[in-house]
C-alpha cells in the first residue's frame, strides 16, 4: 500500500512555520508547433499548475509532454495528488520526498515524476515570491549567462532546408548546434550531416541526436561514418533503457556519449554514471520530476566529473543553468520555445543573444501562461 504522509514534529518557539498548502489546480494547454517536430508531434502539452496556501499565498508551475499522456498527467496530479498534498507544508523538498514516496505504486519515473514537476515547480516559484527574488536568486545565482546551443527536430527535413535551418543558426550567432541522424541508409545521414560541417566550419561544435533509432551494431556503422565530421557528442543512439549496451558503446566509442532526456530519476542516472556509460547526462528537468531532483542529479553526476546538459525548455532550463557551479550548454530549439509559441503571459525570464542566455530579473520563475478566452 501507499505511504501516508509522514506526521510532522511541532514548530520550536519562535520559528516561523511555514504557510501550508490548501489547493491545487490544474488546465491543459495544446500548443501547436510552430515547426512541426514530424507526424508524431506536431504540438506540444502543457499542464499549468497553482498552488495556494493559507496566508493567501500562490505558487505557478507546470508539467509538459510534447505527445504522450497530458490527460493522464492531469487526471493523476487532480485526483491523486491534490488530495495528498493538501494539508502539508510548502516545502518544496519536503512535498517532494512524500510525494514520491506515495506515487512510488504507480511508477517511480514517467508520468508520476513529469506530475510531479508541476507541484515542484509551483512550489519553488512560491517559495521565491516570498522571498522577493527569482528561482535563480533563491537558488543561488553563480554564472552571469550560460551558452546555449541551436537545436532542430529535423530528421524529416530535406537536405536544403536542414542546410537553411543551420545557416539561420550560424547568422543569429550559435557556436554549436545539434541536428537529428537516424535516416534508414547511414550514406543519407552522412551526406547531411557533411553538409552540416561546411556551413559550420571547423570552428563550431556540431552535436547528432539518434533518437533511440539504432541497436548496438548499428551504432558502431554509424560511428565509422559520422565519426570523420569532429562530434562534439552523439546522443542517445539506443533504447534509453538498454544500459547493457550503453556500457558497450561508451567503451569503445570515439565520440562522447550524451544520454538522460529519456531517466526520470536519480537511481537511473546513478546507474549510468557508476557503469561509467555516459559522458554527458541530459535531464530533463519536468520528466525527473522538477527542480528539486534536477539540483540532486546534477550534483551527482559533479561528484563523478560527469558534463550536464539540461534538455529542452529554454525558459526552464536556462534559470537552473545560471545556478550550476560546472559550464554547461542550454538548448534552444528553433522557434519552439514558450515565448515564440506565444503562449506566455508577457515576456521570457530569459534572453537569448549571440549564443549566451541571461537572466531578466523577476520574482519566481519569472513567468505564467496565457489565461484561455473567455467563452462569450
Amino acid at each position: 500500500m501507499a505511504e501516508a504522509p509522514a506526521a510532522e514534529a511541532p514548530v520550536p518557539a519562535g520559528v516561523r512555520a511555514l504557510p501550508r498548502i490548501t489547493g491545487l489546480s490544474t488546465r491543459h494547454l495544446t500548443i501547436p508547433l510552430l515547426r512541426s517536430w514530424g507526424e508524431e508531434a506536431p504540438e506540444n502539452h502543457v499542464i499549468v499548475t497553482e498552488i495556494r496556501t493559507d496566508d493567501g499565498g500562490t505558487g505557478h508551475g507546470f508539467s509538459w509532454t510534447p505527445t504522450i499522456g497530458p490527460q493522464a498527467v492531469k487526471a493523476l496530479l487532480d485526483f491523486d495528488v491534490a488530495p495528498f498534498i493538501t494539508g502539508l507544508e510548502a516545502n518544496p523538498e519536503g512535498v517532494w520526498d512524500q510525494l514520491w514516496k506515495r506515487l512510488h505504486e504507480a511508477g517511480g519515473g514517467g508520468l508520476t515524476t513529469i506530475a510531479m514537476a508541476g507541484v515542484d515547480l509551483a512550489l519553488w516559484d512560491l517559495q521565491a515570491r516570498r522571498a522577493g527574488t527569482s528561482v535563480t536568486g533563491l537558488l543561488g545565482q553563480r554564472q552571469d549567462s550560460v551558452g546555449v546551443y541551436g537545436s532542430g527536430v529535423n530528421l524529416h527535413y530535406s537536405l536544403e532546408e536542414l542546410v537553411a535551418q543551420v545557416e539561420r543558426w550560424v547568422a543569429a550567432g550559435h557556436s554549436a548546434v545539434k541536428i537529428k541522424v537516424g535516416k534508414p541508409d547511414i550514406r543519407e545521414d552522412a551526406e547531411r550531416v557533411a553538409a552540416v560541417r561546411t556551413v559550420l566550419g571547423p570552428g563550431r561544435k556540431l552535436m547528432v541526436d539518434a533518437n533511440q533509432r539504432w541497436d548496438l551494431p548499428a551504432t558502431f556503422r554509424a560511428l565509422e561514418v559520422l565519426g570523420e565530421f569532429g562530434l562534439e557528442w552523439l546522443e542517445e543512439p539506443l533504447r534509453a533503457d538498454d544500459l547493457w549496451a550503453y556500457r558497450r558503446l561508451r567503451k569503445h566509442s570515439p565520440v562522447p556519449i550524451a544520454l538522460g532526456e529519456n531517466l526520470h530519476n536519480i537511481y537511473r542516472f546513478r546507474d549510468f554514471i557508476e557503469a561509467e556509460a555516459v559522458d554527458i547526462i541530459q535531464p530533463n528537468i519536468i520528466r525527473v520530476g522538477g527542480i528539486t531532483p534536477f539540483r540532486r542529479i546534477v550534483e551527482l553526476a559533479r561528484a563523478h566529473s560527469i558534463r550536464v546538459m539540461p534538455h529542452l525548455l529554454p525558459e526552464l532550463s536556462g534559470q537552473l543553468a545560471l545556478t550550476m557551479a560546472e559550464p554547461t550548454l542550454v538548448e534552444d530549439v528553433e522557434d519552439a520555445s514558450f515565448e515564440q509559441l506565444g503562449v506566455l503571459d508577457g515576456a521570457s525570464p530569459v534572453q537569448v543573444r549571440n549564443s549566451r542566455l541571461t537572466l531578466v530579473a523577476r520574482e519566481g520563475l519569472g513567468f505564467d501562461f496565457q489565461q484561455p478566452a473567455p467563452v462569450l
